[in-house]
Formats: C-alpha cells, structure tokens, sequence
C-alpha cells in the first residue's frame, strides 16, 4: 500500500495555546508499537493532560492516551504509556538547555500523520497567569468585532 501524502490531523491541543504562551514549535516522530500506529489510524488519541519531559538525554511524553485497538490481542499497548520523541541530538540539546530555564515546559500541540510516518508538534511553552488568558480572550473578542464590522461595511449594510 502506497503511503499517503500530506498531513492528516488525529488529535490537537485546543487548550495549550489557550494556557501557554508558545515560544517555539518542533515536529518529533514517536517510538510507536503497531497496535499504536493503528488506534491512530482509526482517529483515535486524547492530548489532554499530555506534557514532554527530559529524561536521560532523551525526551518523553508522557499522559498521551491512544485507546486500545480494538481488533488487537493479548499484543495490545497501554493506553497511557510514556512514549519517545524521535528528535535530532542538536534539537534535544537545544530543548534540554530551554527546560532548564525557569518556567519553560514542552507541551504536545498536535498529532497527525506526515506522509505515512506519525508526528507530533511540541511547542516550547511559557505557563499564562489568569489575567494573561483574560486579556487573550478580550483582545480576541475585539478583533472578531472590528472583522464584523468591517466586514458589514464593505457589504453596504452598514
């Protein structure tokens, strides 16, 4: 079977840019066992609660759920198991030395499929306070007002 070319989405982190501010973004391949690679096929998989970390030189992710196959064995994965971030050395070193930094996370943003090979887009994150994530929201409130308001003016409705 041929693979297939371009980017299909399985699951994304709709609350990470919610309460992070994204410094950073880079694309990781993961350790998968088959089982894996075919819940993901099948659209299934949950970021929530999910988070990279440093461990050993080598970067983990950890809280990912992926379900069950469910024409899968007794060979069947747990569905919460930490799985490896396949990352070239100089972007691991590059990420390790940013953890270090004060307050600094990884944070998985999206999982999908790129030409065949599953991905996952990690970003590098700083924690939001509460009034930060207000005044996102405010601001972004604002500009869907002005793109209405202008969008009805070039209507001749307004």
């Amino acid at each position: 079977m041929p693979r297939e070319k371009g980017r299909k989405v399985v699951a994304s982190n709709r609350r990470a840019r919610h309460d992070y501010a994204i410094l950073d973004t880079y694309e990781a391949g993961m350790a998968l066992t088959g089982t894996e690679v075919k819940s993901l096929r099948a659209g299934r998989a949950s970021l929530v609660d999910a988070f990279a970390q440093e461990r050993d030189g080598e970067i983990y992710l950890h809280g990912m759920h992926i379900p069950e196959y469910a024409q899968g064995t007794w060979t069947n994965h747990e569905p919460r198991r930490t799985r490896k971030l396949l990352l070239k050395r100089h972007e691991i070193n590059r990420l390790i030395g940013k953890l270090r930094e004060s307050g600094l996370t990884l944070v998985p943003l999206s999982v999908y499929f790129s030409d065949g090979w599953a991905k996952v887009e990690i970003g590098l994150a700083k924690g939001k306070k509460t009034y930060d994530k207000r005044q996102d929201l405010a601001r972004r409130d604002a500009e869907r007002e002005m793109m209405r308001a202008t969008g009805r003016r070039g209507k001749g409705v307004g």
